[in-house]
């Protein structure tokens, strides 16, 4: 069981950096899917995972429940929705733009509503946020 579960954390890395890339592939659930599975089938690529230089931050504070800095939160929706945009102004269709428009809409409530923004030192807002 535990190979099946690693093969599993492996294709869903992939897919969470694909999703880097590409407007519609998400991030974070494939990203806390490979957690999930690597947790369950190999400590040492659940640690790998956990320390990576670009994942490993951001999934440590999900697993602790940490909040998503405000910082954090602002460039992740201007990429979203820049990318979204050019996405609908080379697709040429009004159906796939109006699909644009809807995810973005739920995924910017999620973002803004959902999920609070990290309180920085001293109480402000993004006061000592990091990189997203």
């Amino acid at each position: 069981m535990k190979i099946w579960l690693n093969i599993v954390g492996c294709i869903a890395v992939v897919l969470a950096i694909l999703g880097v890339f590409l407007p519609l592939l998400p991030t974070t659930p494939f990203l806390l899917l490979a957690s999930a599975c690597f947790a369950r089938g190999s400590d040492r690529m659940h640690r790998w995972l956990l320390s990576n230089r670009l994942f490993g931050q951001y999934l440590r504070n999900m697993e602790e429940g940490v909040d998503i800095p405000l910082r954090a939160k602002i460039i992740t929706l201007t990429l979203l929705w820049a990318s979204l945009a050019f996405s609908a102004f080379k697709l040429n269709s009004v159906p796939l733009a109006v699909l644009l428009l809807a995810i973005g809409i739920a995924v910017t409530i999620y973002l803004v509503k959902i999920l609070p923004a990290k309180l920085g030192r001293g109480g402000k807002l993004g006061a000592d946020d990091g990189p997203p």
